[in-house]
């Protein structure tokens, strides 16, 4: 599979037509956001979801009860898993059945059988699209890098029988640690010290990602060489325009600004792709240490800085304006976290790759646009009645926004490039009239003797 492979939903909207560009978050938007946030709290503190489940059932978080929609034939697939897994030991009988609720893309399950937990991911129900939801190609890498990087879970089973579940799907070993939701848990956050070892090893664990020996893994099928960047622009740039709603800006301007603005790639190596602190597992017993990377839907040979862009796009600090902070789903603005330019500083020195601070941004505005396509193609599901799943109703607000914190980081980059090209031109003028008036150095009227005379 190539590095083309989709995130998450390959639609085909019918186009709307109009052409405008999505203006800044209004006050009635902001007033949207913060309902929804107070209610999405109260929902929380009353012990459930926005779907109505509870967040915790058996003891892991996260893992309710099987929506209507997603429900499968339990005893058919615990049938099947016993005459297939590469281990079958625990699996006797039919395991307990909750399913994750916070993703977005791909289905996943917990398995709860009395002596081992499984994970089980499978595609949205009735999708077809092989390249947005490959639960094959999802397997084959993690199976490839049992050795070479050692944090992936351990690969069970992969189905191809669609008589079981009506799809592909695959089950892996479930890793038991802890997962860094909207918050750290609350004995994590009064230390700023553990806060910052968690960051600086989660920076590190992508680092050391990024250094995979993808030959000796047999992963060099998975891209495409050379024109990564430029083939991320222009294939994200046509995933926005098919899945655009009437109710969100064109992005016009934005993807004219990537595609003038691209670097070429820094170099190609194994990316992650959805590089983010929940999908990462940290240790029960020493919680800055990562003991596992989860999700990886993604996951190709891409230019590394593309994957760090991407991972900032979720990095949202304290000091960030008040709809970002309210788009958080990690705990990033936890006191000892890293800012963003830290975070680059970090992985700088980590990685060894030079990063240019006026270049960074193009990386900076791509990780946004591509949070935004990807947050309106599932949005499309959910305004074509594709899903019932009210978490998506509010999706095209932060469509509008990502369009808005673009813009701004584009119209602050051109200003300050425009503003060194003003200083630079100054500076050439001021040369070019001393050279013309005979002072030409430092030392005004000729170049000083070994003396220090003229």
């Amino acid at each position: 599979m190539s590095d083309e492979h989709t995130p998450d939903e390959m639609v085909e909207p019918t186009s709307d037509g109009a052409q405008h560009e999505g203006p800044p978050p209004t006050v009635a938007d902001k007033s949207k956001l913060a309902e929804d946030e107070a209610k999405r709290d109260e929902e929380q503190a009353a012990g459930e979801r926005p779907d109505g489940n509870h967040p915790e059932h058996d003891g892991v978080p996260g893992a309710s009860e099987v929506r209507g929609e997603d429900a499968f034939d339990v005893e058919r697939m615990a049938q099947w898993l016993r005459e297939n897994a590469s281990d079958a030991t625990g699996l006797d009988g039919v395991p307990r059945v909750r399913q994750f609720t916070g993703g977005a893309s791909n289905l996943t399950y917990l398995l709860r059988y009395p002596e081992r937990d499984l994970i089980l991911r499978r595609p949205p129900v009735g999708t077809k699209a092989k390249g947005a939801h490959d639960m094959g190609r999802e397997y084959r890498i993690q199976s490839a890098l049992t050795d070479a990087f050692p944090l992936v879970p351990a690969m069970v089973a992969f189905c191809q029988d669609e008589s079981v579940m009506g799809g592909d799907f695959y089950v892996m070993d479930r890793i038991d640690g802890i997962i860094p939701r909207t918050d750290l848990p609350p004995e994590m956050q009064g230390d700023r010290d553990h806060v910052a070892a968690l960051c600086r090893n989660a920076v590190d664990v992508l680092a050391q990602l990024h250094s995979v020996d993808v030959e000796a893994a047999g992963l060099t099928r998975l891209g495409k060489g050379d024109g990564y960047v430029e083939r991320q622009v222009r294939g994200w740039s046509e995933r926005f325009r098919k899945a655009r709603t009437r109710n969100v800006g064109n992005f016009e301007s934005t993807m004219q600004w990537l595609a003038d603005h691209q670097p070429k790639d820094v170099r190609t190596c194994l990316i992650h792709n959805d590089f983010r602190l929940d999908n990462l597992v940290f240790d029960k017993d020493d919680p800055t240490k990562v003991i596992g990377v989860l999700d990886w839907e993604m996951a190709t040979l891409g230019d590394p800085l593309m994957d760090l862009g991407g991972a900032l796009a979720y990095w949202v600090e304290a000091k960030d304006d008040f709809i970002f902070r309210k788009f958080r789903r990690q705990p990033t603005h936890t006191p000892g976290m890293m800012t963003r330019a830290e975070v680059v500083q970090a992985y700088a020195e980590q990685s060894g790759i030079e990063i240019d601070p006026k270049q960074w941004t193009f990386y900076e505005v791509f990780g946004l646009f591509r949070l935004a396509v990807i947050a309106q193609q599932i949005y499309y599901r959910y305004f074509h009645k594709q899903t019932t799943n009210r978490a998506y109703r509010n999706f095209h607000s932060m469509v509008l926004y990502l369009d808005y914190r673009c813009r701004r980081l584009i119209i602050a980059h051109d200003r300050h490039m425009r503003r060194e090209l003003r200083d630079l031109a100054a500076a050439a003028e001021r040369e070019a009239s001393a050279e013309a008036t005979g002072e030409t150095g430092p030392w005004r009227g000729g170049i000083p003797d070994e003396e220090g005379g003229r």
